[in-house]
């Protein structure tokens, strides 16, 4: 690790500037060499030193060390291990001082690219490891032939995709086998995100937090004689965050563009989690659907989520994963 310079005092305006300053502008501008185009894609670099380090949507992900960040700065820090006051007379110094920012893009404009992690050759562990949360396994192969879950060839994370109406994957949920990891692909669209589609249209939608908790009510389904493939399965890609007001609240944009799409949706399950967060998610989304809705509460019969249930109704103990290191990804 590169010797830290002792602390001084920054001036505000040199260390604004200094965080402005993207990892691709400034690869472009002074190490043009280290910049590579990642074949087939339109926007998505990596460095000539680190072909796992990806660079896309103005945010970058190292997937081979697990972590990443948003500016030059944070990459001359984690990456190059520069300290923080030599990192920014780097990116601040003689040579750079008549640099600027360009204009934040349009969001509109540049469509978000899916930063997927590279493939496991097989999903052994994440089959073992979902089939050991209770989930039927033939559940589980027929995500894994539909292509929307896979096991990453890094970390053997569990990865749950999510894709639009073309087929074509635009999230991407990565959630640890072994430990406690949970982060979403760089570049993921919400609105998309993991489901279980009826095979034939119809009039209710049934949702959840997670994706772990939409296959274990699939599994709970299954043990039950029903069939789950007549239902709309619907995940909100996490725990969802509504206002103090609740007239002020958002609905999910999962949720939202679901309904879009299906507008013969007449009834709508809660099977959010028993615990705070999922019960102030459960008044919230009632308060702002009753009106074009038929709402119906449905917590899980037992433990804080529908997989605490499912493992409780077969009778299988949780195993205890193991806390995450600071430096394990």
């Amino acid at each position: 690790m590169r010797a830290s310079k002792p602390y001084m005092q920054i001036d505000p305006d040199v260390l604004e500037r200094a965080r402005q300053i993207d990892l691709l502008s400034y690869l472009r501008a002074y190490e043009p060499t280290n910049l590579v185009k990642v074949k087939g894609t339109t926007n998505v670099y990596c460095t000539a030193e680190h072909d796992s380090l990806k660079i896309s949507n103005g945010k970058w992900y190292w997937w081979s060390r697990g972590f990443g960040g948003y500016s030059a700065l944070d990459y001359l820090m984690k990456v190059k291990e520069y300290g923080f006051v030599e990192a920014v007379e780097i990116l601040t110094g003689q040579t750079m001082a008549d640099w600027k920012p360009p204009p934040p893009a349009v969001k509109k404009d540049e469509p978000k690219v899916l930063l997927l992690p590279p493939k496991n050759k097989n999903c052994d562990r994440v089959a073992k490891y979902l089939f050991g949360r209770g989930i039927d396994y033939q559940l589980i192969q027929e995500c894994i032939a539909e292509g929307i879950i896979f096991e990453s060839a890094d970390y053997h994370n569990t990865v749950f995709i999510g894709k639009d109406e073309s087929g074509t994957p635009k999230y991407a949920a990565c959630r640890g086998t072994i430990s406690s990891f949970k982060r979403d692909a760089s570049g993921s669209d919400k609105r998309y995100s993991f489901r279980l589609l009826a095979r034939e249209p119809c009039a209710s939608v049934h949702l959840f937090e997670a994706a772990i908790d939409l296959l274990s009510y699939a599994t709970y389904l299954k043990c039950e004689g029903k069939d789950y493939k007549a239902e709309n399965l619907l995940s909100l890609s996490g725990v969802y965050q509504p206002k103090k007001e609740i007239k002020d609240s958002k609905i999910p944009v999962a949720l939202t563009t679901f309904l879009k799409a299906n507008p013969q949706i007449k009834t709508i399950f809660l099977h959010l989690d028993k615990d705070r967060a999922g019960r102030l998610c459960t008044a919230a989304l009632t308060e702002l659907l009753k009106k074009d809705y038929k709402i119906v509460d449905e917590p899980p019969p037992v433990g804080k989520d529908f997989n605490d249930f499912l493992m409780s109704y077969l009778g299988i103990a949780r195993q205890k994963q193991s806390r995450e290191r600071g430096d394990a990804r």
